[in-house]
């Protein structure tokens, strides 16, 4: 398969510069994880929205070349979606739509409650409005769920920077197996040469803001109708933490994939684009 490299931009703002990399045409979308340090090769999740859309894929501060925090809270959920928004205004768009997975989910969370006026849509998968990694034995981060050394013990690895390449790429490959329904098929799933780093940095404040996160009594204010997807046997966000959200978040709605953990967008690749694509074209954004 012959990759198609997507285009980098550092986008000034009244918060700083920012890496963002940019792919397809269409109305905007835009796509971030808190602790991931993306590039030109792109992103799995990002992907899955380029075909109709323009998609703006941006490092946070202290990720890749964006501006490296100058005081700790900066590295915060909360500092992100301001962040994000300040390049929304320095591109020039009144409105644009946010897709985000996992801690991407949270962020995007946090910027449907406080600026849900500046989203024509709002994607959220496999993610949480609160605390999960001590809420839930289901979660892998729970001390009693099987897997949390193996885990816990991968995450530790990934953060040293003595690693090489294909120290890291063995580990992250191990790490990735834990959270999908069929372990045997990482191969096939992840068969495009993407590649990421994680922020230690980002990861090490997130530990830290993960464990006091809890904005579910201000769900009610997010009026952008999110979707809300989760894999039925997803160990990081476990299914109830969505099942919750769209409880509270007036005018959601909830697609649950039966045959995935973790990683919807690649284990029900098909059903997946199909699911986000109805959607986008019921609010506008495509």
């Amino acid at each position: 398969m012959v990759m198609s490299y997507w285009k980098t931009k550092i986008i000034e703002t009244a918060r700083g510069e920012f890496e963002v990399f940019v792919k397809g045409e269409g109305t905007p979308i835009c796509v971030t994880h808190h602790y991931s340090e993306f590039n030109h090769t792109g992103d799995y999740f990002a992907d899955s929205f380029t075909e109709n859309n323009r998609v703006y894929l941006v490092n946070l501060k202290g990720a890749g070349n964006s501006r490296k925090p100058m005081e700790s809270h900066e590295l915060s959920m909360f500092d992100a979606v301001y962040d994000l928004e300040s390049i929304r205004e320095a591109l020039g768009y009144s409105k644009w739509s946010y897709a985000g997975h996992s801690t991407g989910g949270m962020i995007g969370v946090l910027y449907g409650i406080h600026f849900s006026s500046s989203l024509n849509s709002l994607i959220i998968v496999g993610s949480a409005a609160r605390k999960y990694a001590n809420s839930s034995p289901d979660c892998i981060y729970h001390p009693d769920h099987p897997q949390f050394d193996s885990m816990q013990q991968l995450i530790e690895m990934l953060k040293r920077s003595d690693l090489t390449a294909s120290e890291r790429e063995r580990l992250s490959k191990e790490r990735t197996k834990l959270s999908l329904f069929h372990p045997d098929k990482y191969d096939e799933y992840f068969s495009v040469g993407i590649h990421k780093k994680m922020s230690a940095p980002r990861m090490n404040f997130f530990i830290r803001e993960e464990m006091i996160f809890d904005v579910t009594r201000e769900l009610r204010k997010i009026s952008a109708k999110p979707l809300i997807i989760s894999g039925r046997y997803d160990v990081q966000c476990p299914l109830s933490f969505s099942v919750e959200m769209n409880e509270l978040i007036p005018e959601s709605q909830l697609f649950i994939f039966n045959k995935s953990n973790h990683y919807p967008f690649l284990e029900e690749k098909p059903l997946f684009r199909q699911v986000i694509s109805t959607y986008l074209k019921e609010t506008g954004s495509i």
